[in-house]
């Protein structure tokens, strides 16, 4: 399918201080689009100016939630290269979950050119800051203009594009987390491995219950015995106890999170020994008060890596590497962002150049 680009003719005025972009606030002038039908597929596919969407009240996406998204990002290197990281990755999870969500898939390498070509229009909105980028949202969701609970007949396609700022602008600081005991985010056999809104849906009860208390996220325990350590808000969970990265097996409750297996497979190559198994909670605590627990981190796009200082669990707290920000973690950020900011050597050929 050729892809059609109509341009705006009313540009909107880009951030003039990068230093205040924050997450997610902020569009570009384009949107790539595309609708589905059933027996026909994928069709007309453009490239046009920003707008509102305008369904009907009926959408079967407002009353069955069959929705779907990714999230990656474009970035401004040093030597003017715009790249982007893991693209097809992502291209190829958002079928997964399409899969999962009884949705359609769309071609692999027709969804990365939608995306490469969309960053091309809006290169001028990729901000030049030190840890800045345009973050990229693909998102499908049904349009079936009728109730029942089914699959659609009809889907939406879309990828909007906002500039974002720095996620740590004073640096990494660690965080506080609190173990949740009484909800729970997915179970196995159910959606936590899609990514669709109702698993981020789900998260905003404990979330806030968390934060009124101090907390800056939430870490899930699996939903059938509540007792092993799944992931933590928007992030999959890396722990260092001894001299070992441990972190939860994928069995169907947590995302594949991209920044996951990325730094997974530089732990790997670097010799460190990595351990993708159940963890309990119990284990956990037992690490942190006997000093085993070396470092915590959360991993994922929007932050790459997010050390954790503190963990708490009932009324038991941990303190994870004297509250600050292990060597480890740090050389993970470092070692994922140079390659991703084209200041080290990409070896996996993860680094796509748009321009």
């Amino acid at each position: 399918m050729d892809i059609k680009v109509t341009l705006t003719t009313a540009p909107k005025a880009k951030p003039a201080d990068e230093s205040k972009l924050g997450f997610g606030k902020v569009f570009t002038d384009h949107m790539f689009m595309m609708e589905y039908e059933e027996g026909k597929g994928w069709m007309n596919p453009r490239i046009e100016p920003y707008h509102k969407l305008s369904i009907d009240p009926s959408s079967s996406v407002l009353h069955y939630a069959q929705e779907i998204f990714e999230g990656l990002k474009a970035y401004r290197a040093d030597n003017g290269h715009i790249y982007m990281f893991r693209a097809k990755d992502n291209c190829r999870r958002l079928n997964r979950s399409a899969d999962r969500m009884c949705m359609p898939n769309i071609d692999v390498d027709f969804n990365y050119e939608a995306m490469r070509k969309l960053v091309e229009i809006e290169k001028d909105w990729i901000p030049h800051a030190q840890g800045t980028s345009l973050y990229l949202r693909p998102t499908m969701f049904a349009n079936d203009e009728a109730l029942g609970v089914h699959a659609a007949k009809h889907y939406v396609y879309f990828i909007i594009a906002a500039p974002s700022g720095a996620y740590y602008p004073t640096g990494l600081a660690p965080i506080k987390i609190l173990v949740e005991d009484k909800y729970v985010r997915a179970v196995r056999g159910g959606m936590g491995e899609a990514k669709t809104g109702g698993n981020y849906a789900c998260s905003i009860k404990a979330g806030d219950i968390a934060g009124e208390k101090g907390f800056a996220q939430v870490l899930w325990l699996d939903g059938e015995q509540m007792k092993y350590v799944q992931e933590v808000g928007a992030m999959n969970m890396m722990f260092v106890i001894d001299d070992t990265l441990v972190t939860a097996p994928l069995e169907g409750s947590i995302l594949p999170g991209i920044t996951r297996d990325s730094i997974l497979t530089i732990a790997r190559d670097e010799g460190l020994r990595v351990q993708e198994r159940r963890l309990s909670v119990d284990e956990l605590m037992e690490a942190g008060r006997s000093g085993a627990l070396k470092e915590a981190f959360g991993t994922g796009t929007a932050a790459v890596v997010s050390p954790v200082g503190q963990l708490t669990y009932k009324d038991e707290t941990v303190i994870v590497q004297d509250g600050g920000i292990g060597k480890l973690t740090q050389h993970f950020y470092d070692t994922l962002t140079g390659i991703q900011w084209g200041r080290l050597e990409d070896k996996r050929g993860w680094r796509t150049e748009v321009l």
